[in-house]
């Protein structure tokens, strides 16, 4: 990004939106709570960060992790609101223009001011992380530049409106320019450089092991209400269960669904549970002509890939039993789904029909493309990643194999997984996206893959639909929320007509924590993070 002097400031290249003035609302002081003093927080996550780089990978574990340490401007509320960070207020000014409002007490933990000039230096970042398995990109696309207009206040132009500009500026952990000018992720995970503006500053980190953090004692918001939080990467449910009982850890995420109603029972355990933003999913190879993990029954190649045709990937919708894994796999804990935005999502489309489980019809849809006789496929997904995830999988194979299609399911270590789906290892995989927004789902997962723009990040079998991108895109740039609710509808049913994406269930999250030590605060983001555990009072 360039920066010049202008009559008024500074200018550099960076990202902001969103017509609303947000002003800083005082936590209550204290809330009665004791200094943290002697308080220690300890946790069983399911996954562990990949990395302490806060560009590295835009993904739940990374980034509910770090955003203990790290800070954006804007920070997205349980509730979906958007409430201040280190940004004070912000708001729209012009279709194009953005002034935001700068927090002038912030400090990053080695004690350098947080300064206008590490929002530009941030936003150039972005796409700049070697090796990025899921950039952050996209979140800046639209800027076209800031002006420094003071100290405390910048105004940001961008290359069109953008009416979702403020959503995206809450996935963005801000980054000093003195402390980080070179910094590599490696860095970063080391813990040299893990250096933000949050609440707990990093202690230590060991991948797939632990990470330990620590109250920051000079942090410019409420006190962090825990002295140091210990949190143990356990990617097998049963063992964080037993933990939790045998009181090793005082919460756990990711509680298996069928041990919610057990953990009910016990008396000195709470369930808290939240319908989630996430979308469980599977996504097919529908674009190469010769895809692998695809043969005919004797393993021999096809001569080409049968996902690339609507109608096999409609019949695989088809076989999907999806009240009956929610029912009999999920005990309940999630919803079958019928689009790629769950109900709790905001701008979803209105009144999509369910997706129907028929077997017949999908018998005959393969017969219609060619392949009366199915085929050989085998199926990916991540172990550990989201509740009965493995068993999902399963039960999906098993409604392939009814319409002759003999299906195989192999399960990786999410950061494996991820890797190789990236690389478009897979046929299909099954895997989720987390969003409070339809619009940023589809943009990240289902548009167009196109590095200028950012569009399409995590697109990993980088499907492409036409039809799908132009209202889409339309709606991204659109300010009337009217005209802009009806593009997004237009996107998603496009997308779910030609099942260039099969939604599977809409996935519920549960905490289990220690009743006599603290409550929780569920994420519909599935954050599993200190800020939202609160102690109970000795």
């Amino acid at each position: 990004m360039a920066m010049k002097m202008t009559p008024r400031g500074k200018t550099v290249s960076l990202i902001l939106r969103r017509t609303l003035a947000a002003t800083f609302c005082t936590v209550a002081a204290g809330a009665a709570m004791a200094q943290p003093a002697e308080r220690t927080l300890t946790i069983a996550a399911m996954t562990s960060p990949s990395a302490l780089d806060p560009h590295f990978h835009s993904t739940n574990n990374n980034n509910m992790a770090l955003f203990q340490i790290f800070e954006p401007l804007i920070r997205e509320a349980n509730d979906g609101s958007l409430i201040p960070a280190l940004a004070e207020s912000w708001k729209v000014v012009g279709d194009t223009t953005w002034e935001i409002k700068l927090r002038a007490n912030a400090r990053f933990h080695d004690g350098t001011p947080f300064e206008a000039e590490d929002i530009a230096f941030t936003l150039d970042r972005l796409g700049k992380v070697p090796n990025s398995p899921g950039p952050f990109t996209p979140y800046a696309r639209s800027i076209k530049e800031v002006e420094i207009v003071d100290p405390t206040t910048i105004r940001v132009h961008t290359h069109y409106p953008n009416p979702y500009l403020d959503y995206d500026l809450t996935r963005v952990m801000i980054l000093s320019r003195k402390i980080h000018a070179e910094a590599t992720t490696a860095q970063f995970t080391s813990g040299r450089l893990a250096v933000g503006t949050g609440p707990y500053r990093y202690v230590g980190f060991t991948l797939n092991e632990r990470l330990s953090i620590a109250a920051n004692p000079d942090y410019w918001g409420p006190k962090p209400e825990w002295a140091r939080v210990e949190t143990r990467y356990v990617t097998n449910a049963g063992a964080r269960t037993a933990a939790l009982l045998a009181g090793e850890v005082d919460l756990i995420d990711g509680v298996p669904v069928h041990d919610v109603t057990r953990l009910q029972r016990e008396p000195n355990v709470k369930i808290f549970g939240t319908d989630s933003y996430g979308t469980a999913y599977l996504f097919p190879d529908a674009v190469r002509e010769q895809a692998p993990f695809i043969t005919d029954k004797q393993g021999r190649p096809l001569p080409s890939n049968p996902l690339r045709d609507r109608r096999v990937r409609e019949a695989l919708s088809m076989a999907i039993n999806r009240a009956g894994i929610v029912e009999r796999l999920l005990v309940g804990q999630g919803t079958p789904a019928e689009q790629f935005a769950p109900p709790a999502v905001g701008d979803r489309a209105p009144d999509m029909p369910p997706l129907a489980l028929d077997i017949a019809a999908a018998r005959k849809l393969l017969a219609d493309a060619g392949y009366p006789n199915g085929f050989r496929l085998t199926i990916h997904g991540p172990n550990g990643f989201f509740a009965s995830d493995g068993e999902v999988l399963q039960a999906i194979a098993q409604g392939f194999n009814r319409i002759g299609i003999d299906t195989a399911v192999e399960i990786l270590p999410p950061a494996n997984f991820f890797t190789r789906a990236t690389n478009r290892d897979f046929a299909m995989f099954l895997t989720t996206y987390t969003a409070n927004l339809a619009s940023n789902t589809l943009r990240q997962v289902a548009a167009t893959r196109d590095p200028a723009t950012g569009s399409g990040p995590f697109n990993r079998q980088h499907y492409t639909n036409p039809t799908m991108d132009a209202p889409l895109t339309e709606a991204l740039r659109t300010m009337d929320p009217t005209r802009r609710q009806q593009l997004t509808t237009q996107a998603m049913q496009e997308l779910i007509r030609d099942k260039g994406i099969i939604p599977v269930f809409y996935l519920r999250v549960n905490w289990a924590g220690r009743s006599d030590r603290l409550t929780y605060e569920p994420s519909p983001n599935w954050y599993t993070q200190a800020q939202f555990a609160h102690p109970i009072a000795p």
